[in-house]
């Protein structure tokens, strides 16, 4: 490797041979034998579908930069096996402290693989720009602040346990945004943090692959899941259709932008997350993906033009409008829902329970955006200590940096 690119072998190796030997001594003292373990064959094939979204699917979505192929996702398969395996050591932990009472099994590695979309989303802010030192090492604080974050709203805010699984795209969205503020800006005169059409095709197919397992992600651990499955597929189904549609509108010659296609079709699975159990009637649904289409186009309209420069935000892969806004709108509906739910039951007569309601709902968000942005604020601080080495501004958004080439790269 040419002397100007920094070499990483004497940190990335040890730190992963560190990491899986604390697994791996955890696992044989603490998880049960195979006999043991909690099993359910009905939960598989939706594991399976969420694996497939999270590695495969997420992936590809983060191939947008022309020459950062490799990297987005060769490194979100190594965050996401190594976080998987530390997701779960920090529920084992959780369960000795008797924070929580769940049983290793599928259904725990499920809980895991969901933790890591927090991740995902966040690796997607500081994309280009984190070396495989500093990804790894957010990992495992954002999973650590993911998982204390859920117990606060578990336990003293009353938030069902599978549903605060569910605010793995706030706490991504706001934790990376925030972590992504504190790394310096590229340089203007910088063309590598564009797409090409090679890297746009290849990051719609990973959108795809989400789209299509998305119902099962926003099931897998709901107690009524058919509905659940049709209340995100109705979202997501016109969140696509309506994403085309204002695509055509807001582009000055008419045409579709895949970069809207890429963050809007999703918009209406993102929201559906937190509603899509107390949804009675499908046009509930549909009318949320309508809106999470319309918050996620016009989002991006406004905040990469009006907020992002003078906010100085430095969203690589547009994570704000794509899961933060509707994840903010989907949270905003869910209050809504539950509210108008319970005041039909009660008939309205009962105002204090509401606002107690109330309370709890919100403060259960806003404590998720929060902390989110608050932890990640000070970790993007922390990772930018000379320890672990930062990457030079001239050196963003390039594989070259990480990986051998029998070529240029500039294919990706």
């Amino acid at each position: 490797m040419p002397s100007r690119y920094l070499s990483f072998r004497c940190s990335v190796p040890w730190l992963l041979l560190l990491l899986q030997a604390l697994f791996l001594s955890r696992a044989f003292f603490a998880f049960p034998s195979a006999d043991d373990i909690n099993f359910s064959s009905s939960v598989y094939p939706v594991f399976q579908d969420v694996n497939h979204m999270v590695i495969f699917g997420f992936g590809f979505f983060l191939m947008v930069l022309r020459r950062y192929g490799y990297s987005s996702t060769g490194f979100n398969f190594l965050l996401i096996v190594l976080g998987v395996q530390f997701s779960v050591l920090v529920e084992d932990l959780l369960l000795l402290l008797r924070i929580q009472y769940s049983a290793f099994g599928v259904e725990s590695l499920a809980r895991a693989v969901m933790s890591m979309t927090a991740v995902v989303i966040s690796a997607g802010a500081v994309l280009g720009k984190a070396n495989p030192v500093q990804l790894i090492v957010m990992s495992l604080v954002e999973l650590i602040l993911f998982h204390v974050s859920r117990c606060i709203n578990s336990k003293y805010l009353k938030v069902p346990e599978n549903l605060t699984l569910m605010h793995v795209h706030l706490f991504g969205a706001y934790f990376g945004l925030a972590v992504t503020s504190r790394f310096p800006e590229p340089p203007p005169g910088l063309d590598k943090n564009r797409s090409s059409p090679k890297s746009e095709l290849f990051s719609v197919l990973g959108t795809v692959f989400v789209w299509m397992f998305w119902p099962s992600f926003n099931s897998i651990l709901a107690e009524l899941q058919f509905q659940a499955m049709l209340s995100t597929y109705l979202a997501l189904a016109v969140s696509a259709v309506a994403a085309f549609m204002l695509s055509a509108l807001t582009s000055k010659d008419g045409k579709f932008r895949m970069a809207h296609i890429h963050s809007a079709v999703l918009a209406g699975g993102v929201t559906m997350s937190f509603t899509a159990i107390i949804i009675k009637h499908p046009w509930i649904a549909m009318i949320l993906g309508l809106l999470g289409s319309v918050i996620s186009i016009l989002g991006s309209h406004c905040l990469q033009r009006c907020f992002n420069p003078p906010l100085k935000l430095q969203d690589t892969s547009g994570v704000h409008f794509t899961f933060g806004l509707p994840a903010v709108l989907g949270a905003v509906a869910a209050v809504v829902l539950r509210v108008v739910e319970k005041g039909i039951i009660e008939q309205w007569s009962d105002l204090p329970s509401l606002g107690y309601l109330i309370f709890l709902e919100v403060g259960a968000f806003c404590q998720t955006i929060s902390t989110a942005f608050i932890t990640g604020l000070i970790t993007g601080l922390i990772l930018n200590i000379k320890l672990l080495k930062a990457v030079h501004v001239s050196k963003y958004f390039d594989d070259q940096f990480y990986w051998e080439f029998p070529h240029l790269s500039v294919g990706f």
